[in-house]
């Protein structure tokens, strides 16, 4: 598939009125059609890959929260990168899942084509899914290249979306609980 890709990347190149035989852009169409597949590369992961098991057994039924998981994305819309931080918290009920497995979701949703309202409610389903959770709740605060590149050029606007399941969303108390650990 690379290489169909970079034949497009190619074409591409040349519609916009380059020559792709000039020195520095030679190599550009394979350099893009790696980056394109490395940036896109959550549509070749699925979640159990992705936890690889790492959900273990515990008496903890205390909020967990983990806060400013660094997220790339590419907006679905104009294929301009969205970049911003996530915040999860969960509810265990008999379950927590490996600190990590949390960045490694985020990341198996960002690298697909995305909208942001989208990419928190595809993480939060996740995190419920894979532990059980009396509750959920997923924060993302994103600057959107789209926006700022180029249309309004609006360089300090930023979006901030959540999802809340379970008791994050019944509980006010709960989700004012996970509002405060994060400063919001």
């Amino acid at each position: 598939m690379s290489d169909e890709i970079k034949h497009h990347y190619q074409k591409i190149i040349e519609l916009l009125g380059e020559d792709v035989s000039r020195d520095g852009l030679v190599d550009t169409p394979k350099r893009a059609a790696t980056a394109m597949q490395y940036l896109t590369d959550g549509y070749n992961k699925t979640l159990d890959e992705v936890v690889n098991d790492a959900v273990f057994e515990s008496d903890t039924d205390e909020m967990v929260v983990i806060q400013d998981i660094e997220f790339y994305s590419l907006c679905e819309h104009h294929m301009l990168p969205f970049i911003g931080r996530c915040h999860i918290s969960y509810l265990p009920t008999g379950k927590v899942l490996g600190l990590s497995k949390f960045a490694r979701i985020v990341d198996m949703f960002a690298r697909r084509l995305q909208i942001q309202e989208g990419l928190t409610k595809q993480i939060a389903e996740a995190v419920q899914q894979v532990t059980g959770a009396k509750g959920v709740g997923v924060i993302l605060e994103g600057k959107h290249m789209c926006m700022m590149m180029r249309g309004v050029q609006k360089q300090n606007s930023s979006m901030v979306t959540s999802v809340m399941l379970g008791h994050m969303r019944s509980n006010q108390a709960t989700r004012n609980e996970f509002l405060r650990l994060i400063g919001k």
